[in-house]
């Protein structure tokens, strides 16, 4: 990861302790998990406002649910995703960034997605995409979803889910016969 202004946001202090120890620079924010509070969320405001903020939360729903928190309140972010298997204990009981190793947590900040407003509709995805490239509604949809999810980097998600990630971060439908075809 190159020097960036940009604060990281994580959920707990091992994940800190993790960060800290590959870029003892770095300014991180810390949710406490799934308890972020409202004055975490102004001061995450603030700083998006002024620094911007980079979200690298645990490839989970709880993740998952503060990462939707975080960017309905604070607006447009980065994000880093690292995929689930790359985030589990030695004792394969828990999930989180704190498991996963110096590489990947480097891998996943130098490729961060960005959430953005829907500018141009003709480039929206609609649920009759997914159902074109297969993403749901047949057998094969959940294979699908996780192949294209672990090759542009957002992590596994349901049909719907996945609609609204691959509109947030303005994925094309051409990124996304690409990323299935890899």
């Amino acid at each position: 990861m190159k020097e960036t202004n940009e604060v990281v946001v994580v959920e707990g202090y091992h994940d800190l302790a993790k960060l800290r120890s590959i870029f003892p620079q770095i300014d991180i924010v810390i949710t406490n998990g799934s308890e972020i509070s409202e004055e975490t969320l102004k001061e995450l405001k603030i700083l998006n406002n002024t620094r911007g903020l980079i979200l690298l939360l645990d490839p989970d729903y709880q993740g998952e649910r503060i990462r939707r928190m975080i960017n309905k309140y604070v607006g447009n972010t980065k994000h880093a995703f690292l995929p689930k298997e790359k985030c589990i204990s030695k004792n394969k009981k828990k999930v989180g960034i704190e498991h996963a190793i110096k590489e990947d947590i480097m891998n996943a900040l130098e490729n961060l997605l960005v959430t953005t407003s829907i500018k141009n509709s003709e480039n929206k995805i609609e649920i009759k995409d997914l159902y074109n490239f297969k993403l749901t509604g047949c057998k094969n949809a959940k294979m699908n979803r996780k192949k294209l999810t672990e090759n542009i980097g957002i992590g596994l998600s349901n049909g719907k889910t996945l609609l609204r990630k691959l509109n947030m971060f303005s994925i094309t439908k051409e990124e996304i016969k690409q990323a299935l075809k890899r």
